[in-house]
């Protein structure tokens, strides 16, 4: 099929030229289009589908609909960049000849269609007459809205063809996040990770203290299990998280069991003091907190602070944490601090499982700039901890170069510094992924549970050293 309307179709009658003004009311067709403009700015000029969607500071035709219609919107670009590949496969495979070069519009209209056709709960005729819908009143797609017509049709005709084809098909990553998987953890643990990057990340919840001899209960409570590491695994992926048991009482927080790993790394902080270098949105903060610290958490955003803050404050644990507002270059302590967590800015190709937009956000490039940064960072670090005291450096990347790079050059350069290797029984249920050199370095295809649906965790790295002197 090209890529030009079917043949014996009119290109100038009237109806077609009013078609965008008289549509522009139809059900659904604000929150199709805030998709294909918002997945359209993730493909294009690479923005973080975070900040398009962030509820207070989002794209304003996303912050223009409804709870309903966002949550409807958050869902179609989860499902397109999560498939795009095998979608842009399709694409490729039902015309002739590829799209015009350009055609931002036209290709997030044709993701978003095939998406909500091959895995979302919408009708699709629904799908199909909104897709259409957008595209005709789009100046940039209106000519090319009889082969969105075409197209989606005939992928809904072969729905369950394609769906078989895709689940018996190489994962399609973009190439350079292919590429250095591949070259990371060789072929087959690279087609593991990204196998599970099909898959939408489940939902963990990190227990307080005073209810983890209550585990097993909270468990059936909440329709959980309990992980290995200690960690809650909801069942189900889709939850309203507010109105489970123990939400209002601040018995738990949502945090994945891999970023759970690294406070725990420090081990009993009563009666201590823990500075968290880069805090919200607070899951860590909380766990320092809650072990019995006194925490310090900094971060540069003090809209992102107050968030943290009302977290604590539900969680009851504001009364042991001081946050501070600041670049943690310019932070000058009045004292030293027996743990200083550093969880620093990363690639996040760990979460891409969760953050399916970030192969296509981020590059090479970026990940050798936020290297560097983490380097500085930790080198900062050593200026805040006392004698005897720990630092535990972590980030959420798969690249060696943001975690074992950096943690190497690090004890290579400091004589005052020593790596406190982690043990196999600080990591239950993730024995293998503790490294020779006593790093933890998890991928998401760590923690088989059996149902690759509720399996893995985050992709993570942490290492721990203590100050000699």
């Amino acid at each position: 099929m090209g890529l030009s309307a079917p043949a014996g179709r009119r290109k100038t009658r009237p109806r077609a030229k009013s078609a965008p003004s008289t549509q522009t009311d139809k059900p659904g067709l604000a929150a199709r289009q805030a998709a294909h403009r918002i997945l359209g700015a993730i493909l294009d000029a690479k923005a973080s589908m975070d900040g398009l969607t962030d509820e207070a500071h989002g794209h304003p035709h996303y912050l223009a609909l409804e709870p309903r219609d966002r949550a409807l919107v958050r869902a179609i670009l989860l499902t397109a960049l999560r498939h795009c590949g095998d979608l842009d496969d399709t694409i490729t495979r039902f015309t002739e000849k590829p799209l015009p070069a350009g055609a931002t519009a036209l290709h997030a209209i044709l993701l978003a269609g095939f998406a909500q056709i091959l895995f979302l709960d919408v009708p699709d005729h629904s799908a199909v007459d909104l897709a259409v819908a957008s595209a005709q009143a789009d100046p940039r797609s209106r000519r090319f809205s009889g082969l969105v017509n075409a197209l989606l049709r005939r992928a809904a005709r072969e729905k369950e063809t394609l769906l078989t084809r895709y689940a018996t098909a190489p994962v399609r990553a973009p190439q350079w996040f292919a590429d250095r998987l591949a070259a990371i953890y060789g072929p087959e643990r690279a087609a593991a990770i990204d196998a599970c990057h099909r898959l939408e990340a489940p939902i963990d919840l990190t227990l307080k203290a005073a209810e983890r001899d209550k585990v097993e209960a909270w468990a059936e409570r909440l329709g959980a299990i309990v992980l290995p590491t200690g960690s809650l695994r909801l069942g189900g992926l889709s939850r309203d998280l507010v109105s489970l048991d123990g939400f209002d009482d601040g018995a738990w927080w949502v945090q994945d069991a891999a970023a759970a790993m690294p406070a725990r790394l420090f081990g009993d902080l009563s009666g201590k003091t823990a500075l968290d270098c880069c805090a919200a949105p607070g899951g860590k903060t909380a766990q320092l907190a809650d072990a019995g610290a006194s925490v310090t958490a900094l971060d540069m955003s003090a809209n992102r602070l107050k968030r943290l803050s009302a977290n604590l404050d539900r969680l009851g644990l504001s009364g042991s944490c001081h946050t501070v507002a600041t670049d943690m270059f310019a932070f000058a302590p009045d004292e030293l601090f027996d743990a200083v967590l550093l969880d620093a800015p990363c690639s996040s190709t760990g979460t891409v499982r969760r953050h399916p937009d970030v192969p296509f956000t981020k590059s090479l490039a970026d990940i050798a700039k936020l290297a560097d940064l983490q380097a500085r960072m930790l080198d900062k670090t050593a200026e805040f901890v006392a004698p005897g005291g720990m630092i535990v450096f972590s980030n959420c990347s798969l690249d060696p170069d943001e975690g074992e790079a950096v943690a190497r050059g690090f004890a290579g350069k400091r004589t005052d510094f020593e790596i406190v290797p982690i043990r196999r029984e600080e990591a239950p249920g993730l024995e293998d992924a503790i490294t020779s050199d006593g790093f933890l370095r998890l991928t998401p295809a760590h923690l088989d549970l059996g149902d690759p649906a509720i399996s893995g965790v985050d992709g993570f790295f942490a290492v721990r050293f203590r100050r000699l002197a």
